[in-house]
């Protein structure tokens, strides 16, 4: 009988060790990897059709116009810059936007910013833009685009010195799942991104239209 009794328990205890073991198993297996968003190019097709009949409207460069969509990650590239002519986007970038109360953050707010035009928010604005005078900047290639604000969620932006410019810490190629570096609210680009943009800004002939959006 206390034999029958030690093999019982000797069951037992191995039973629970399998039964531990598979749960470890369970347990360990590898998350799955986050998917990487991509750009709605019909969503982009809308704004730019809405942004070519302002650009009319408003006097602006009809060759091109600066759309950014800020309700995708910031580790994946969200701006674009729209062919008028040709009806398409013609090149796309990475773009940083306001760290808000997370100093010089990279990650805190890549996939939901918040977004003000209160002065010493550290965060961006919503709405549409005429870049006009360029200047100097201490960031990046030197270079710099002063952001008239043209709507109320924006009417700040030169009194907050928010301005479009380059900087080094700013990626050439996606870096999704991490985020871009987080500024104080100034769309930030790469230095050889802004090398081909500054041309283009230049060439344009009138202002060029920048739609920040969400």
């Amino acid at each position: 009988m206390k034999r029958i009794y030690l093999l019982f328990i000797i069951f037992l205890v191995g039973s629970c060790s399998q039964e531990r073991n598979s749960n470890t198993i369970i347990t360990n297996r590898p998350l799955a990897a986050e998917k990487k968003p991509e750009a709605d190019l019909s969503k982009i097709k809308s704004k730019a059709e809405e942004a070519l009949e302002f650009c009319d409207s408003k006097n602006l460069s009809k060759d091109f116009c600066i759309l950014i969509d800020m309700s995708l990650h910031s580790g994946v590239n969200r701006f674009f810059i729209w062919d008028f002519k040709n009806n398409k986007i013609s090149k796309k970038y990475l773009v940083g936007h306001g760290c808000g109360s997370n100093s010089w953050s990279k990650d805190n707010s890549k996939a939901n910013p918040g977004f003000s035009n209160e002065d010493g928010s550290h965060l961006s604005s919503l709405g549409k833009y005429k870049l006009e005078g360029r200047g100097y900047s201490d960031w990046g290639i030197n270079i710099k685009y002063l952001m008239h604000g043209l709507e109320e969620t924006n009417s700040n932006a030169l009194k907050r010195y928010i301005v479009f410019h380059s900087w080094d810490l700013m990626s050439d190629e996606e870096v999704f799942p991490d985020g871009s570096p987080e500024g104080w609210g100034c769309p930030t680009v790469s230095n050889n991104a802004m090398k081909e943009i500054d041309p283009m800004i230049q060439k344009s002939g009138k202002p060029v239209l920048m739609w920040i959006y969400n």
